[in-house]
């Protein structure tokens, strides 16, 4: 899975139809600096405890790489924390987001019983912690801390003319979409949530967006933790719906079982296997 993809040059830009791009505010990157310094302490060591876990549980690179499109079109190189076994197959995850591109239904993830997925793949992905690498891309310019998901390259091929728009500004590990639904809304909602924060970015947006992304990290991890607690759930209540038949005891073990007579047998004849108590 964590294959080696090479670091795109500065000419290599996806064929856009937005030919003029605004340029990023200038108060980005500074807020960028001073909350990823500010920060440093806590997510620091979190990001070593993470490192650790992978390496523990799984064989492999501890980070994924993935080419994602960016400002202006252009292709850049994200990183984030590898939550597949190494060498999974990931044409499973385009095929489903074409699904959801195609239906409009909610972005949902294919998190459930997947069984290419490390162990606690599940929390560092409802946490975000999967995510923290991604501030390498925020140190190179690539990213910033508030704006749209990155798009992958199949994502792309679905496009009409009027998303490209969503690349009018660096790309976010957080943005208006993941704290406005996320995978409860539709990818349509994704493209004009993003594209209307872009028309309207302003520092104070990015810090409430920031606020606010705790919040829902928060009742993401306990959504997945109720649905992992729905299932043996439902088991217990299918079960309590059809309960399994009682098992005989030794004293009914002994008594004859009735039952039809087949064709030739005489009707008063004990066919039972199993014999009567003397």
């Amino acid at each position: 899975m964590s294959r080696r993809v090479p670091r795109p040059t500065a000419t290599d830009r996806t064929r856009s139809p937005i030919t003029s791009h605004p340029p990023v505010p200038i108060w980005k990157r500074p807020l960028d600096w001073a909350l990823i310094l500010v920060t440093a302490p806590l997510w620091l060591p979190v990001a070593l405890l993470c490192t650790i876990w992978i390496k523990l549980v799984s064989k492999g690179s501890v980070l994924y790489r993935q080419e994602r499109i960016g400002y202006r079109g252009k292709r850049f190189v994200i990183f984030k924390f590898r939550t597949m076994a190494e060498g999974s197959d990931t044409a499973v995850h385009d095929l489903h987001l074409q699904n959801l591109i195609e239906s409009n239904r909610p972005m949902t993830k294919l998190d459930r019983e997947d069984p290419r997925l490390i162990p606690g793949a599940k929390f560092l992905r409802a946490s975000g912690l999967d995510e923290l690498p991604q501030l390498l891309n925020v140190i190179r310019g690539e990213m910033s801390l508030v704006g749209p998901r990155p798009c992958t390259q199949n994502e792309l091929k679905k496009y009409k003319p009027s998303y490209h728009r969503r690349f009018n500004g660096l790309p976010g590990i957080t943005g208006s979409w993941q704290v406005n639904g996320k995978n409860k809304t539709s990818f349509r909602k994704m493209i004009a949530l993003d594209i209307h924060y872009l028309r309207n970015a302003l520092l104070l947006w990015d810090l409430a967006i920031i606020m606010r992304t705790f919040p829902t990290i928060l009742g993401q991890v306990l959504d997945a933790r109720r649905r992992q607690l729905a299932v043996p759930q439902n088991l217990t209540e299918s079960l309590s719906r059809n309960p399994r038949p009682l098992e005989r005891s030794p004293d009914e073990l002994t008594t004859p079982i009735p039952f039809a007579p087949s064709e030739g047998t005489a009707p008063h004849e004990n066919t039972s296997p199993i014999p009567p108590p003397r």
